[in-house]
C-alpha cells in the first residue's frame, strides 16, 4: 500500500471513529441530562447550562480531529 493510500485510510478512519465518538458521548450526555430534570425539575437550568458546554468541548473535540486529519491528506507532512 503507498503512503498515499494509507493517509486516507487513517484519515478516514479518524473522522468516522470521532464522529462516532462524538454521537455516542452526546446522546449518553443528553439522557443523563434527561433522567437529572425529571428527578430534579429545579436543577434543570445549571444542568442545562452544563449540558452545553460539555457538548460544545466535545464538538471541538471532535472537530480538532478533522482538522488533523485534512492536514494529513492535503499538506502532505511526511515529504512523499
Amino acid at each position: 500500500m503507498t503512503d498515499a493510500g494509507a493517509i486516507s485510510i487513517a484519515c478516514g478512519l479518524m473522522i468516522g471513529l470521532g464522529a462516532v465518538g462524538a454521537c455516542l458521548g452526546i446522546g449518553v450526555m443528553g439522557g443523563r441530562f434527561i433522567e437529572g430534570s425529571v428527578r430534579q425539575p429545579e436543577l434543570m437550568e445549571p444542568l442545562q447550562v452544563k449540558m452545553f458546554l460539555l457538548a460544545g468541548l466535545i464538538d471541538a473535540n471532535f472537530l480538532i480531529g478533522v482538522g488533523v486529519a485534512m492536514m494529513l491528506l492535503f499538506s502532505n507532512p511526511l515529504g512523499a
